[in-house]
């Protein structure tokens, strides 16, 4: 079970970056290749695992859950992919697409 929901803003403990979760997955789904390279602390792959939209930037990173804490922050992301996943913001945290 997942902390932290799409849409919530969150900052990266270790690197201070802030950033808005548009997927959450309940343990890592990338692969052994990736995790070797650029997960170097080791965070556990059973436990939930983000894709985070990083603030001021036009990339995406993914982010273990033990990294990441709710932004006191809570201005607007400057993202360029922003309204591909989000609606609105609401002041506090941006919603996803409707499905009609």
């Amino acid at each position: 079970m997942t902390r932290f929901n799409p849409g919530q803003i969150v900052k990266h403990l270790k690197f201070g970056y802030r950033g808005a979760i548009f997927q959450a997955d309940d343990e890592f789904e990338l692969s052994d290749e990736w995790y070797d390279a650029v997960a170097r602390s080791r965070p556990p792959k059973e436990a939930p695992w983000y894709h985070v939209l990083v603030d001021g930037s036009d990339h995406a990173t993914y982010v273990a859950e033990r990294h990441l804490a709710l932004s006191r922050n809570r201005s607007q992301i400057d993202h360029p992919l922003l309204g591909h996943y989000f609606e609105h913001y609401d002041g506090q945290q941006y919603h996803p697409h409707t499905l009609h």
